[in-house]
């Protein structure tokens, strides 16, 4: 999927540096993410559920807030404040290149800042907070033993995350001032709240009190056993996944409509490494999306099919839709067809009909359960054209694959 890169002005007068994860084809709706403190537009979470939901068909836009990642400015000079005038400024921008954003998410403090800058993009339908603290105030437990240097001498550089930051007393003075239950008290928008039970950065009860302080249309999902950063793979792609489902409902999710009806090409198959994992692949055929990879013990995490998995189910599907076509053409009293297939590899010298003598060979071994009320010449007949289906035609044929590198 395509990655739009490009900057903004921010409201301090510097430069943003954005992200644009794009689906492949037209955007059914748009997303502005806001990522968690001193985090930036890439971090894991972060690009994990913005390329998930763009394999869904919604386009999600984040950005570094100044200071962090590729943005100008210092980060010192930064406040909660003007974290959310940024947001709705990248609303705004995404409003003069595309459309303006349906969905609002928002991870840690980025969703207290997603919260307040809510009300302030019209065209925003729902809204998504994800480990999200209930007063932006709770960000300065992280640095709680530098509160009082701070406030005395104005900046103090604080460690987070193993990081060096700056932190200044405007900063501290800004998140005690805000009233962020004004904000979701008068959200008058639909709201997902997810959070972990055992997060113990900002803890549930936060969520709690966002959830009671909303009005209805809301929603509460927990997150098990994620932390904080969902920094493992399966949570942020469960996120995803939860996202997408629950925003159907107040925002059209489904791919514009053709205007025109075009000859259908044939369709090309696109793989993508997602960088999610040593092997996790992206699929993408036409409006489909798929997850390849390997299992555990190969070294992958199993969060998909295996390529050889793939070859299998593309000849298992064949194999039952040829079989289909012909029971409906003839008129046979075909219930179901069940194909169950394994890989393998043989000695050559124990197939007495194989041309190889030596070496290994490849074998597939494809098991068909013929279910109705068919006589033994129909289900002959039946097995006979499993043997015809395209794909194993192709597999049992010369095949030629051309590479090429492109630019």
């Amino acid at each position: 999927m395509p990655t739009e890169r490009f900057q903004f002005t921010g409201e301090g007068g510097h430069q943003l540096a954005a992200a644009l994860e794009l689906p492949d084809g037209e955007p059914a709706a748009y997303a502005l993410f806001a990522h968690c403190f001193t985090c930036g537009k890439d971090a894991l979470a972060a690009k994990r559920i913005a390329v998930a939901l763009a394999t869904k068909g919604i386009a999600v836009l984040r950005f570094d807030f100044t200071g962090l990642g590729s943005s100008e400015g210092d980060f010192a000079n930064s406040t909660f404040s003007s974290n959310v005038a940024d947001l709705v400024r990248a609303a705004d921008h995404l409003r003069q290149i595309r459309k303006a954003p349906s969905l609002l998410i928002g991870h840690s403090l980025g969703g207290a800042a997603i919260l307040a800058a809510a009300g302030q993009i019209p065209e925003a339908r729902a809204v998504v907070t994800i480990a999200a603290p209930s007063d932006p105030a709770h960000v300065t437990g992280l640095f709680k033993e530098h509160l009082d240097n701070i406030r005395a001498q104005g900046e103090v550089e604080v460690s987070l995350a193993g990081r060096p930051f700056r932190i200044r007393r405007e900063f501290v003075d800004d998140v005690a001032e805000h009233e962020l239950m004004k904000d979701i008290t008068g959200l008058h928008k639909a709201l997902l709240i997810l959070q972990s039970p055992v997060d113990d950065t900002v803890g549930i009860d936060n969520a709690t009190k966002i959830f009671v302080a909303a009005k209805h249309p809301k929603s509460f999902v927990s997150l098990d056993h994620a932390d904080h950063l969902l920094t493992k793979p399966a949570d942020a792609l469960y996120a995803a996944d939860v996202i997408a489902a629950w925003v159907s409902r107040y925002i059209d999710t489904a791919p514009p409509a053709k205007t025109m009806d075009l000859p259908e090409e044939p369709r090309k198959v696109v793989v993508q490494e997602t960088r999610k994992s040593k092997f996790n692949q992206l699929i993408t055929v036409g409006p489909h999306h798929l997850v390849a990879d390997e299992p555990v013990a190969a070294g992958g995490e199993d969060a998909g099919p295996g390529p050889y998995d793939f070859l299998l189910a593309g000849l298992g599907a064949c194999t039952s839709m040829t079989m289909r076509l012909y029971a409906d053409r003839k008129s046979l009293p075909l219930d179901r067809v069940t194909v169950t297939l394994k890989h393998s590899k043989i000695y050559a010298k124990d197939c007495a009909e194989c041309e190889t003598r030596e070496g290994m060979l490849d074998q597939i071994e494809r098991d068909i359960t013929i279910d109705g009320a068919l006589d033994a010449e129909q289900r002959k007949k039946l097995m006979e054209i499993a043997d015809k289906c395209p794909v194993h035609r192709t597999l049992t044929s010369e095949i030629r694959i051309v590479t090429k590198a492109v630019d």
